[in-house]
């Protein structure tokens, strides 16, 4: 008993010496509770990011990065160019790739809870006819067997206002004389994205300078952002875009293979950055990474140009075309050049020449492994080199027809291996797209940003 009393005072003067410190300590654990339970959540789900872009758009050809957080394609593709179920869940062809037939997705809703069923989807293709025989069927009718079909679809599709099925829905657009200035963008946990759309990048720069912007999205060059303590630089290879040069194959020079290799040989492609060594995306189930590599190899590149006629060589003058955005790049290019003794220079457009010798640009590499568009000699109008090889040209025609992935997978390696010896372009590197950003006090997570 005398021990138990003797506790209590123990305890009762420990409390009174103390008392302060618990007292803080109780207040302190409420406001802890409080800001975890009620505060954070709040922020989390009012946050807002400011996006600067470089382009004109209006609400049909808005960049399928934005497009891809508001809505959904039939399919989506892998990081190898496989395409996987999307609102479809599963697809099929009865006539080696003349019809295809998909299966849409259950309780799939769209912004405004409408369900998803096969008559509010929306594509739109010439040529195609489509189907809808019940709610949960597409059949798409083509003219003629076209196996990459099931990557068509993976872009997204949406109802009237952009209405999509995705993470990210419409909030707000606001137009002037039919373009796109700025378009909001809020999730399922509130969260904002606002894109705004500037003509130049310079303009897009001053706007990030002034804080009407707090990230620049989809540029190359970092100046002077990377040496500013208010702003972070971030950079992601882009292996879905390849930095090229087309060389005009129908140019009175340029039509030499021999000379349009050694122009490829005296570039030294590894100071650009991370090496592309075809048009295909490393990461697809297609890539052949034993193609000739065209390494810089300046001695080589000397040997080739020296099997010229004296006065043939005094007579090639190659005049490099290119975009403000890779100005030095095409700088570096003509430097090499210059040193193999091949007489060069640049010119800068902001679009796309009519005519051409060598056109330094960056290619989007399609989603799926068919190049038919860029290298067969009946697409005049996509194709940058003016390329015709009759081995090419069977090749892209096999492959666009063929079903099963193995057999694809061997025609597409045949074809990049056969295109890259005929050199009719120089692939360079895949570009380093950064990410200028002020120090946000919101995160949003990876999986529902660009």
């Amino acid at each position: 008993m005398a021990k138990t009393k003797f506790l209590i005072r123990l305890i009762s003067a420990y409390f009174k010496h103390f008392r302060w410190i618990f007292f803080l300590g109780i207040i302190f654990g409420f406001l802890l509770f409080f800001v975890i339970k009620f505060i954070l959540p709040s922020i989390n789900q009012g946050g807002t990011r400011k996006i600067g872009m470089v382009g004109r758009f209006t609400t049909n050809d808005l960049p399928e990065d934005i497009l891809l957080l508001i809505g959904d394609g039939l399919t989506k593709m892998s990081d190898d160019g496989i395409p996987q179920p999307n609102l479809a869940s599963s697809w099929e062809t009865p006539d080696k790739g003349k019809t295809w037939i998909f299966r849409i997705k259950n309780d799939v809703y769209w912004h405004d809870n409408t369900k998803l069923i096969s008559d509010n989807i929306i594509y739109d293709y010439t040529d195609v006819e489509i189907e809808k025989p019940d709610n949960k069927t597409l059949v798409f009718k083509l003219n003629e067997p076209f196996s990459p079909f099931p990557s068509v679809v993976s872009s997204p599709t949406f109802q009237k206002g952009l209405l999509g099925t995705s993470f990210w829905r419409v909030d707000n657009i606001n137009l002037f004389g039919g373009y796109i200035q700025e378009i909001t963008l809020i999730s399922k946990s509130k969260d904002r994205l606002i894109y705004r759309f500037y003509p130049t990048l310079d303009a897009t720069k001053l706007a990030f300078k002034l804080g009407k912007v707090d990230q620049i999205v989809n540029i190359i060059d970092p100046d002077p952002f990377n040496s500013w303590n208010t702003s972070m630089v971030q950079e992601s290879v882009a292996r879905q875009q390849v930095v090229v040069i087309f060389f005009n194959t129908q140019d009175k020079h340029l039509s030499e293979k021999s000379l349009r290799q050694a122009l490829i040989y005296s570039i030294d492609k590894n100071i650009l950055g991370e090496r592309a060594l075809s048009p295909i995306n490393p990461n697809s189930f297609a890539y052949n990474p034993q193609v000739k590599p065209y390494d810089y190899n300046i001695d080589r590149a000397k040997e080739l140009f020296s099997e010229f006629p004296e006065e043939i060589k005094k007579e090639i003058d190659i005049k490099l075309i290119t975009t403000p955005v890779l100005f030095k790049t095409a700088e570096k290019v003509v430097q090499d050049w210059q040193k193999v003794g091949i007489k060069s220079n640049v010119l800068v457009s902001s679009i796309i020449p009519s005519e051409y010798q060598a056109y330094l640009t960056i290619l989007e590499i399609p989603k799926d492994v068919d190049q038919y568009p860029l290298w067969h000699s009946t697409q005049s109008d996509t194709n940058m080199s003016k390329f015709s090889n009759f081995r090419i040209d069977k090749l892209l025609e096999e492959g666009r027809v063929e079903l099963d992935t193995d057999e694809r997978r061997k025609i597409y390696l045949d074809f990049q291996r056969f295109l890259l010896e005929e050199a009719p372009a120089a692939f360079l590197y895949h570009p380093n797209f950064c990410l200028k950003k002020h120090p946000l006090l919101f995160y949003i997570t990876p999986d529902t940003t660009l």
